[in-house]
């Protein structure tokens, strides 16, 4: 089977799935994009509160030596 032949295939199985997506509407997309963003701020503070609490333990740790 020739390589043009066998991108044609892919190409036309592609669309086909393509078509059969089913896209979010504007209220699902927006609810799922603050859960993502609200998420970023969670993670964003966790690491935060985890590198301040590591930073002062090496503080402490490095003034005792």
């Amino acid at each position: 089977m020739s390589f043009f032949k066998k991108t044609k295939e892919y190409l036309v199985g592609v669309s086909a799935e393509a078509k059969r997506v089913t896209w979010p509407g504007k209220t699902e997309l927006w609810e799922s994009t603050l859960v993502v963003i609200s998420f970023i701020f969670i993670l964003a503070a966790t690491t935060l509160v985890c590198d301040k609490l590591i930073e002062g333990f090496i503080k402490v740790v490095h003034a005792g030596a």
